[in-house]
């Protein structure tokens, strides 16, 4: 922990304030999660690195922290307006299998990238399903003054709350350009609470409510869930920076309405910028789309992903290439046979000095040496173990998953000062899972193919670059 006062940008106010928590006890930070009908890509991923580096931040301050990731299983449409498929169901029509197997197969493959990138595991992974009562109670709540009805379901009127659209900046038509006109609504900026079933129309989900038999709007969840895990206010609310357009807006209108006052539901909204590739931002409707269990079956190390995030500015667009992801697994090789280095020049150092002191004063060292030599200190080879697995040179090392998987094996670095650190045992190419994830819009299949190593040593790609679709 420091002295030193934590300052963040606020997404609602388009400035830097001093992080002032209601309770530094115990912050309440609430992140909003993956739609469970597909594999996260990994421009998905970057937002979780994001919010993975803001709460060990704030664990690092000394705060206590409760953390929500919610999982949208019902209610994301396939487009931003009040039409369209749910995606859920979309994807179980398409697929012939259950949505709810559907749901947690996704739900599990996204809880394994996070343990893949040293992700720590939120307090809760709350379920919108899980919350269908809550959601029409609140409905209900708000339905008298805010909503009105249509003959697909109960809207919301924007009208009805002060200042609307002003996390988007945007109180005119102009700024909701992505939404498409609905029949009957009275503001174009107006958003579905409760959608109701067509007649004849057969969906999986489904449920009974006083408009009628349908599904909750997916703005509605987030709304029900941050307030009921961590209050009516609470510090930090974080998401990609698409929601700051629409979703995020409505969720405060919605909030606003339940409290009867100004209040947004949280104090700070924080936004990461979007993972782009050349030809565009990376999302997944088209159909090709790239997984982290792409980057391994290519021979890529996961952290070496999370470093190449970390070196960009989270409210900066960052582009993929596979150029960049090989730099970033070059610079992760040189930090942990560097921070390694320091560890067993600590470890034979005075026994009486602190470790951790011991460390900070040998990395000021290599600092001033390397501003001369260059990245020399850090690139030496050591010699590679000899076993995939744990050997005398690997005691303590905890593999993100499991050591006969990993040639490499990593551990966090928690005691020194920044919160985790790499160490690197032996070089090699991680092994793909049994079942690896596709690129495709599909349930599991084939892996596709990796990279092929030259005479030199460097690797050549043998597939194409990623391919953009839609969210």
């Amino acid at each position: 922990m420091t002295t030193h006062a934590l300052t963040l940008y606020n997404s609602l106010t388009r400035r830097l304030e001093p992080f002032a928590p209601i309770d530094p006890a115990n912050v309440g930070l609430y992140s909003c999660g993956p739609t469970v009908y597909n594999y996260a890509h990994i421009g998905n991923l970057r937002a979780y690195v994001f919010t993975d580096t803001l709460s060990r931040t704030l664990t690092w301050k000394g705060f206590g922290l409760t953390h929500i990731v919610n999982i949208t299983d019902v209610g994301h449409l396939t487009s931003d307006a009040d039409a369209g498929d749910d995606k859920m169901e979309a994807a179980a029509r398409a697929s012939g299998q259950d949505i709810w197997a559907i749901a947690r197969h996704y739900t599990e493959a996204f809880k394994r990238n996070l343990i893949d990138l040293h992700i720590r595991t939120p307090t809760r992974f709350p379920l919108a399903t899980d919350h269908i009562a809550e959601m029409i109670a609140f409905a209900e709540a708000i339905a008298p003054e805010h909503c009105y009805r249509l003959e697909d379901g109960l809207y919301f009127d924007t009208s009805t709350v002060p200042d609307y659209g002003r996390l988007a900046w945007s109180n005119d038509d102009a700024g909701e350009s992505r939404i498409d006109p609905v029949a009957g609504k009275r503001h174009p900026q107006d958003f579905a609470i409760w959608r109701t079933s067509a007649p004849g129309e057969m969906r999986q989900m489904e449920w009974d409510s006083p408009w009628g038999r349908g599904a909750p709007g997916w703005h509605l969840e987030c709304s029900v869930m941050s307030q009921k895990y961590l209050g009516p206010q609470f510090d930090i609310h974080t998401g990609g920076i698409d929601h700051r357009e629409i979703h995020h807006p409505n969720e405060i209108a919605q909030n606003q309405a339940r409290c009867g006052c100004a209040d947004t539901g949280a104090n700070l909204w924080m936004h990461n910028n979007f993972l782009v590739e050349r030809s565009g931002k990376m999302s997944k409707s088209g159909g090709k789309f790239t997984t982290l269990q792409t980057l391994i079956d290519r021979g890529f190390h996961p952290l070496a992903y999370r470093l190449m995030c970390l070196q960009a500015q989270y409210r900066s667009e960052l582009e993929f290439s596979w150029d960049n992801l090989a730099a970033a697994t070059t610079r992760l090789k040189r930090l942990a046979l560097t921070v390694q280095a320091l560890r067993d020049r600590a470890a034979s150092s005075d026994p009486a000095k602190p470790a951790a002191d011991t460390v900070r004063t040998l990395l000021a060292g290599y600092r001033d040496r390397t501003r001369h030599r260059g990245m020399r200190t850090t690139s030496r080879r050591r010699a590679p173990c000899r076993s995939s697995t744990n050997c005398s040179r690997t005691s303590g090392c905890r593999p993100p998953t499991d050591s006969a998987r990993w040639p490499i094996s990593m551990r966090c670095w928690d005691s020194i000062s920044q919160p985790c650190a790499a160490r690197i045992c032996a070089s090699g190419r991680p092994r793909p899972r049994s079942t690896p994830q596709p690129s495709t819009n599909a349930l599991p299949s084939a892996a596709p193919r990796g990279l092929r190593r030259t005479s030199r040593g460097r690797t050549r790609s043998a597939t194409t670059s990623p391919t953009p679709g839609s969210r």
